[in-house]
C-alpha cells in the first residue's frame, strides 16, 4: 500500500460494529479526499474503501455463524479483485473463492493459505486444474465431465479438497443474470434432469477422494427463502449419498454466498443473522456439526463499505432536462447504466470543497463520460443544483464497481484508496490501493509495442 495520508475528519466514529455506518459517515472522507487532492480537476474520479466497515462486516458474518463449528468463510474475489483489499480480508481471517487463473494468482499474492482458497469455474482448463491441485487449493468440479479430467490429473498426494457443484434447480430471482439455480443454468449438475441425481451418487461412489458438495443459488435479486431452499436440497442430497454408500463420504458442504444487498437506503438488510435463520428453518440439520461448511460471500461484505467520488465537469439543459456530466459512468457503474432498474444507486451531491451540497432539490440526470447516449447513472434524481467543480458520490459501490472497471473509450482505470477514521481524534487516514491508470499504460495495453505489426504484413 502507499504511504498513509491523514486529514482531520471533525467527526467521532460510531463505536458499534453493526449496523453498517450510513452514507453520511462518509462525508468526512469525501471532504478529506478533496482537500488532499485525491479528488479534483486532475483526479476527477476515484474509488474509496472503508476498512473499518469491512472489518465490521466480517465480524457480523462470523457472529451469525458462531454457533456452527468448522465454518470456512471465503470472500468471492470477483467482488473486489484488488490485492490490498484481499489482503485485508485475509488479515480478518477470511478465505478466498476464485473463479479464474487470474483470481487464483491474486489470492496467492494476497497471502491466503492454499487450504483456504476455493476454485470455482464452469470452464477450468486442464492446466488450471493441475495448478490448483499442485497448490492444494480446493476445487469444485462444475460437471461430471470435469470429474473425468480430475481423475486423470489428480495426484494421490494432493492436499486439495475436491467437490462437485450441483444445481438444485429451485428457480430464479428477480434478476435472471444473477440466478444460478434455474432449470437451464450453465452451472453445476442439474439435479432434476432425468438420471442426473443417480449419476451424482455414482460419481461419489466411484471416487473416495470426492468429499464435498457445492451449490450456489444466486445473488442480487434472490430472496433468502430461495437461497435457503437450494442449500436445503443440497444438504438432503449429501445425506442421501452418505446413507446410500453406507459411509460418511461427503464431509463438507460449500453453500455458496449470494446474500443480496439493499441499495435503496443506508440500512443493512437482509443481515447474515437473518440468512442463518432462513437456513436453519429450511435445513435444521445443516448446523449439527456433521458437515464442515464453506461460504462464498462477496457483494454483501463490501458494497456498503465503499463509494465512488466523481467531479462534475459540465452541466447543461436539454429539452427541459438538467444534466450533470461527470467522470463516473458506465466505465465504473456498468451494471447500473445498462440495467438501472435492477442496479439503482444512491447519489450524493457535494460542493467543490467536498462538503455536502445544500439548496433546494432539482431533478437532474447524472451522466457519465462514455461516448454513447445511454451512459446515465441516475435519471431525474432530486439533488441540490450541481455546478462545474462540484462532486457526486455513488454510494454502495464497494463491490464490483471501481474494482473491475470497463475499458470503454480507453478511459483510465480510476485510483482506489482505502480509508479509516481513527478515534478519538476523528482523523481520516488514507492509503493507496491502486494508482489511476496512466496514458502510457493505456497505450501499452492497446498494443503500442506492436504498432507496425499489421502494416508490415503488406
Amino acid at each position: 500500500m502507499g504511504a498513509a495520508i491523514t486529514e482531520s475528519a471533525r467527526t467521532t466514529p460510531s463505536a458499534s460494529v453493526t449496523p453498517r455506518r450510513p452514507a453520511v459517515r462518509f462525508d468526512a472522507a469525501i471532504r478529506a479526499a478533496v482537500r488532499q487532492g485525491l479528488l479534483g480537476e486532475s483526479r476527477p474520479v476515484a474509488g474509496f474503501v472503508d476498512t473499518d466497515g469491512v472489518r465490521s462486516s466480517v465480524a457480523a458474518l462470523r457472529e451469525a455463524f458462531a454457533h456452527s463449528p468448522g465454518v470456512l468463510h471465503t470472500f468471492a474475489a470477483k467482488a473486489s479483485s484488488l490485492v490490498p483489499v484481499l489482503r485485508l480480508l485475509a488479515d480478518c481471517g477470511m478465505g478466498c473463492e476464485v473463479a479464474s487463473p487470474g483470481e487464483l494468482r491474486l489470492a496467492v499474492e494476497a497471502g491466503f493459505a492454499p487450504g483456504t482458497i476455493v476454485l470455482d469455474s464452469p470452464a477450468k482448463t486442464r492446466e488450471e486444474i493441475r495448478l490448483a491441485l499442485a497448490l492444494g487449493v480446493a476445487v469444485n468440479a462444475d460437471s461430471l465431465d470435469e470429474l473425468h479430467r480430475i481423475d486423470a490429473l489428480r495426484n494421490r498426494d494432493s492436499a486439495a479438497v475436491l467437490g462437485l457443484r450441483v444445481n438444485p434447480q429451485v428457480g430464479g430471482g428477480s434478476i435472471g443474470a444473477m440466478s444460478t439455480a434455474t432449470d437451464t443454468s450453465k452451472f453445476g449438475v442439474a439435479l432434476r434432469d432425468p438420471g442426473a441425481r443417480e449419476a451424482v451418487v455414482r460419481a461419489f461412489e466411484a471416487r473416495p477422494w470426492l468429499t464435498r458438495l457445492h451449490a450456489h443459488v444466486g445473488s442480487q435479486g434472490c430472496p433468502l427463502e430461495l437461497i435457503a431452499a437450494g442449500v436445503a436440497r443440497t444438504y438432503e442430497l449429501a445425506e442421501e449419498i452418505n446413507e446410500r454408500l453406507g459411509t460418511r463420504r461427503i464431509t463438507s458442504l460449500d453453500i455458496g454466498g449470494g446474500l443480496p444487498v439493499n441499495f435503496t437506503d443506508d440500512t443493512t438488510h437482509p443481515t447474515y443473522a437473518a440468512y442463518v435463520d432462513a437456513l436453519t428453518a429450511a435445513a435444521p440439520g445443516l448446523f449439527s456439526g456433521r458437515y464442515a461448511l464453506v461460504t462464498e460471500f462477496g457483494r454483501s461484505l463490501l458494497a456498503k463499505n465503499g463509494f465512488i467520488g466523481a467531479r462534475v465537469e459540465y452541466t447543461k439543459d436539454a429539452g427541459g432536462r438538467r444534466i450533470a456530466l461527470t467522470h463516473a459512468g458506465a466505465q465504473t457503474a456498468t451494471r447500473t447504466v445498462f440495467m438501472p432498474g435492477s442496479w439503482p444507486l444512491r447519489i450524493g451531491a457535494f460542493a467543490a470543497d467536498g462538503t455536502p451540497k445544500e439548496g433546494p432539490p432539482l431533478a437532474q440526470d447524472i451522466a457519465g463520460p462514455c461516448c454513447f447516449a445511454g451512459d446515465v447513472v441516475a435519471h431525474g434524481r432530486e439533488l441540490p443544483e450541481l455546478a462545474e467543480g462540484d462532486f457526486v458520490v455513488l454510494y454502495d459501490t464497494g463491490a464490483y464497481y471501481f474494482s473491475t472497471p470497463w475499458a470503454y473509450n480507453s478511459l483510465p482505470r480510476p485510483a482506489v484508496y482505502g480509508f479509516r477514521s481513527s478515534a478519538p481524534e476523528g482523523e481520516v487516514v488514507f492509503a493507496t490501493v491502486r494508482e489511476a491508470q496512466t496514458m502510457d499504460a493505456i497505450a501499452a495495453e492497446s498494443g503500442l509495442a506492436y504498432a507496425d505489426a499489421l502494416t508490415v504484413l503488406g
